[in-house]
């Protein structure tokens, strides 16, 4: 090989191998029961999901407190690679995230984006307006909201220069 070729070679690799690293790994962890299919299609189908996990994300609608736990409306959008969700796509869905105990509003805001992880837990129907809709359930094990830096990738601003000098 010439020298050229190998200089290349190892400049495509270290190029490669650096943008690899920019992709964060998923947050969340699929288990044997999970089951990749989008809100959508659980609500028309919830039998057949039975009490599966998933890994939903999307954004925030609202948050209910009640007496022993709170409920997430979340708008379904499909998730990256990394678990995030990808609210410039289709929505698919909504889902209602049940957590144990109290939930701050301010920790989940309306129009935020967040990850869960959890259990499928049957569905309910309610209303989205004036609409009649059916809501999946999940049961939350695990839960995360996305940051705006999180969301545009968290690269730090690195940049690269070339000076001359002149020493006297």
């Amino acid at each position: 090989m010439r020298p050229q070729t190998v200089r290349f070679t190892a400049a495509a690799f270290l190029f490669a191998a650096a943008l690899s690293a920019c992709a964060p790994a998923p947050i969340y962890k699929p288990t044997p029961n999970n089951a990749a299919v989008p809100p959508s299609q659980v609500a028309r189908e919830p039998e057949r999901y039975g009490s599966a996990d998933v890994i939903w994300g999307g954004r925030i609608v609202k948050v209910s407190n009640f007496a022993d736990h709170s409920e997430i409306e979340i708008l379904a959008y499909p998730l990256d690679r990394s678990q995030r969700p990808q609210a410039n796509d289709t929505g698919n869905g909504r889902f209602i995230a049940a957590m144990p105990g109290y939930v701050e509003s301010l920790d989940y805001p309306a129009g935020g984006l967040v990850t869960v992880s959890g259990r499928l837990n049957g569905t309910r129907a309610s209303n989205v307006g004036q609409a009649s809709y059916t809501f999946p359930l999940v049961t939350v094990n695990q839960s995360h909201v996305w940051t705006a830096k999180e969301m545009s990738g968290g690269h730090p601003n690195v940049s690269f220069g070339v000076g001359v000098g002149i020493l006297r």
